[in-house]
């Protein structure tokens, strides 16, 4: 049970915790402490797990996803616990949002797809475990990472609906639009017949 009442200032608090645990760009941490070199000059630029892999280095990559899904996973489960539901879901939104939006990095983050899975996981398992499952098939099926993480987020609102977590319909959609915005030119590619697909370097 919460045991903080849910006021606005509470709400507020979590929503600032949220928002600065998701800004921590922690593939840049990993990379550099790996001594990968500076992930904005590296692949896409992009500060995710998909660019660090990039590198070379597995090991990094999979840090880099352990790390950013369980952002926005521990700072959900922190706030439903001291906070209720309510702050969970705004805490898990705005941990989205750092994470694509970091003021560190002058708000060019990264996509946010592990940060959505971990969230997805986070409040309700058999929920984030499809949307993983979804990745898994839209990746797998077209080769291309950027369509497993737009079937994953598209799919994500049918999930809460049909497990009866109807309570989270605005941080699902919230979410798939960002995640849809955040990958726009990877939509644009795709429609072009452009986007990369495994085993190939991006051009």
């Amino acid at each position: 049970m919460p045991i903080i009442e849910n006021t606005a200032l509470i709400l507020t608090l979590w929503a600032i915790i949220g928002y600065g645990l998701g800004s921590i760009p922690f593939g840049m941490i990993v990379a550099r402490m790996m001594n990968l070199g500076n992930l904005r000059e590296i692949g896409s630029g992009n500060i995710g797990a998909t660019n660090v892999l990039r590198t070379g280095n597995k090991s990094a990559a999979a840090l880099t996803l352990i790390f950013d899904a369980a952002k926005g996973a521990i700072v959900l489960l922190l706030a439903r616990y001291f906070a209720g539901e309510d702050a969970a879901q705004l805490a898990g939104v705005m941990a989205m949002v750092g994470h694509c939006f970091p003021v560190w990095l002058k708000f060019n983050g990264g996509k946010g797809v592990a940060t959505f899975l971990g969230i997805m996981l986070a409040y309700s398992f058999p929920v984030g475990a499809a949307c993983c499952a979804a990745w898994l098939v839209g990746a797998f099926a077209w080769r291309i990472s950027s369509m497993g993480a737009l079937v994953s987020a598209a799919a994500s609102t049918f999930f809460l609906i049909f497990t009866g977590s109807g309570s989270a319909l605005f941080m699902g959609i919230f979410l798939t639009l960002l995640i849809f915005f955040r990958h726009r030119e990877n939509i644009s590619r795709i429609r072009a017949g452009t986007e990369p697909k495994f085993g190939k370097k991006k051009t």
